[in-house]
C-alpha cells in the first residue's frame, strides 16, 4: 500500500448533502445521452454538455485509457444449516476455490457452511476482520465460475433499488468490458457507446486498455476521522508492454492523457515512476488523497461520487477540494443524476 504525509484531514471537510431523488436508479435508454459535467480547473468554469459532445470536445491531442474489466455476478445467495439467510458479495479471488467475501448474516463464525443452489457449498475459513472472511467452495475452476454465472446477481450497490434483470447485468458492463473479474463497475466507462467510440476514434483520439479488477479497495467506506488513516484493500492490476511503450512514447510527445474513470487513474499512477509508466501485473494499493501530486495522468472522466468516499478523496486531489464541493453543489442545483447509473464529469486539469 502506497499512502502519503499529509496534515490530519477531517473526513466532514469532504460531506455534502445530496437528495435522495438525484440517486439514478436505473440507467437511461442510450449510453450517451447523459449530461456531462466539465470542470476547467484553471479557470474554475463549469459547462453543462451531454456526453456525447465529447465528439466535439476531444481532438487528435487527446489520449483516452479506459478499464476493460468486466463485472461478474459477485452477489450470492445462501442459507446456513439451520435455515438462516445468507447474502455473500465475492470480493477477491485466492485461487481456484477459494474467495475472500464479505457476509451478511448473523452470529458466523469459521467451519460454518453455506450451501447455495446447483449443489454449491462453501465452507468458512478464515475471518480476516470485522467484515470480510474467506470461504473455501466444494467446486473450482471452470466449474466454479459456470455455477457463479448462473446462479450469482449483479453486484449493484445497495442505493440502486432497481431489480437485478438480464438488461441490469448488460448496462452495468462497459461496452468494452473483457477481462472477468470485478464486483463493481468502472462506471464512467458506462457513457460509452460503441457509435461513440468509432466517432472519437475517427476524429484521431487515441484509446488504450488497461485492467483493474474492483474491488474492496474502491467502494469500501471510510470509517475514520482522520481520512490518512484510512487503510484501502489492494486489487489486481495489468498493463501490457505495448501499452505502456505507447502511452509513454503519446505523453513525451505533450499529448493529453485522459483517464476514464478512478479505477484507471489509480492504475496508472501505481504503475508510475518519474513521470514513466511502467509495464506489469500486480497487486496494487494506492491511496491518493489532497496532496498527491499525479505523476502520470492529466485529466479525468469520471461519475459523481458518495459523500466522504475515498474516490471523492481522489478527484479532490486532483482539482482542490473546495472547487470539487462547489462543482456538486453546481450539479446538484442542475438536478444531475448521480452514482453509478448517474451522469458524468469531465475535470480537466490541463489547458487544451
Amino acid at each position: 500500500m502506497v499512502v502519503f504525509i499529509h496534515k490530519k484531514m477531517k473526513l466532514n471537510l469532504f460531506n455534502y448533502n445530496l437528495p435522495a431523488k438525484l440517486i439514478a436508479q436505473k440507467p437511461l435508454k442510450q449510453r450517451d445521452k447523459s449530461k456531462l459535467l466539465i470542470l476547467d480547473v484553471k479557470t474554475k468554469k463549469v459547462q453543462h454538455k451531454h456526453f456525447t459532445d465529447l465528439e466535439n470536445i476531444l481532438t487528435s491531442n487527446d489520449v483516452l485509457v479506459v478499464n476493460q474489466t468486466k463485472v461478474i455476478p459477485a452477489r450470492l445467495f445462501g442459507k446456513k444449516l439451520t435455515g438462516g439467510k445468507i447474502e455473500i458479495l465475492l470480493t477477491e479471488k485466492v485461487n481456484s476455490n477459494t474467495w475472500q467475501v464479505m457476509i451478511g448474516g448473523r452470529n458466523l463464525k469459521v467451519k460454518d457452511k453455506i450451501y447455495f443452489k446447483k449443489k454449491l457449498e462453501a465452507t468458512i475459513v478464515k475471518d480476516i476482520d470485522a467484515k470480510v472472511w474467506q470461504i473455501k467452495f466444494n467446486k473450482s475452476g471452470k466449474e466454479l465460475d459456470r455455477i457463479i454465472e448462473q446462479i450469482g446477481c449483479t453486484p449493484i450497490p445497495p442505493y440502486i433499488k432497481t431489480k437485478d434483470s438480464q438488461s441490469v447485468r448488460q448496462r452495468y458492463q462497459t461496452v468494452y468490458a473483457k477481462s472477468k473479474g470485478s464486483v463493481a463497475a468502472p462506471t464512467a466507462g458506462l457513457h460509452f457507446s460503441p457509435q461513440l467510440i468509432a466517432k472519437l476514434k475517427a476524429k484521431g483520439v487515441k484509446i488504450f486498455k488497461i485492467i483493474l479488477h474492483i474491488g474492496l479497495g474502491t467502494f469500501e467506506p471510510v470509517t475514520v476521522d482522520d481520512i490518512t488513516k484510512h487503510k484501502i484493500h489492494h486489487e489486481w492490476a495489468s498493463i501490457d508492454i505495448k501499452t505502456a511503450r505507447e502511452l509513454n512514447k503519446l505523453k513525451s510527445q505533450g499529448k493529453n492523457i485522459i483517464t476514464v474513470g478512478t479505477t484507471t487513474a489509480r492504475a496508472l499512477e501505481a504503475f508510475s515512476a518519474k513521470g514513466k509508466l511502467n509495464s506489469g501485473s500486480k497487486w496494487v494499493g494506492i491511496y491518493i488523497y489532497p496532496s498527491y501530486k499525479f505523476k502520470f495522468v492529466n485529466d479525468l472522466i469520471t461519475n459523481f461520487h458518495l459523500s466522504k468516499s475515498s474516490l471523492l478523496f481522489m478527484i479532490s486531489a486532483l482539482a482542490g477540494r473546495k472547487l470539487i464541493l462547489d462543482t456538486y453543489q453546481k450539479a446538484i442545483k442542475q438536478k444531475y443524476r448521480f452514482y453509478s447509473f448517474g451522469d458524468a464529469m469531465y475535470i480537466k486539469k490541463r489547458p487544451h
